[in-house]
């Protein structure tokens, strides 16, 4: 493996890592109504789990209110004990076809907490972003002691890893500060 091929790898995987956590805070609540807050929610129909945005459409028709339409209306029910089983402060309102769902305003103490589940979330992507250098210097190491690669390239590469990690790291401390603040917009 060559060392832009190792530099490229361990590039796309803190990209991954990055998006992980970013999917991650869009199952954080806000203020404002976000499919992805119960899209990953688990509902037990056709006697399997299946997550509700594989049985459902999720719309946001106003900014604090979801609207989850079943694609077969015999799931409504279902649906509805699964997200009120969710642990998201969530009360779906039935509606024909569909369930209402009206975000609550949020206490400043559960805006707090939000904002604490927030950074465990973050501190996790970093620890990842980091076992992602450590991993591919432990390559390059190998590779070095292998004959394949010279010391400059491999001290090169390590602080070119340097930079990747301390970008994605700043990344990642951004959108934390971003969540944050919305979090805690009244």
């Amino acid at each position: 493996m060559e060392i832009d091929d190792i530099l490229l790898e361990a590039e796309e995987k803190m990209t991954k890592t990055e998006e992980v956590v970013l999917h991650e805070f869009a199952g954080v609540r806000t203020g404002k109504a976000s499919p992805g807050l119960v899209e990953g929610i688990t509902v037990e129909v056709y006697g399997a789990q299946m997550r509700i945005r594989e049985l459902a459409g999720l719309t946001t028709p106003e900014p604090r209110v979801l609207v989850v339409t079943p694609w077969d209306p015999a799931n409504i029910h279902p649906i509805e004990k699964a997200i009120q089983k969710s642990n998201l402060g969530l009360n779906p309102q039935v509606d024909k076809k569909c369930l209402r769902i009206i975000m609550p305003e949020l206490s400043t103490e559960r805006r707090q907490e939000f904002t604490k589940v927030v950074r465990k979330m973050t501190e996790d992507g970093r620890v990842a972003i980091r076992h992602i250098r450590r991993d591919a210097i432990e390559l390059l190491k190998k590779r070095a002691k292998q004959g394949g690669v010279a010391e400059d390239a491999e001290k090169h590469a390590e602080k070119e890893l340097q930079k990747l990690h301390d970008e994605y790291i700043a990344k990642l401390d951004a959108h934390l500060t971003h969540k944050e603040k919305e979090i805690m917009t009244v």
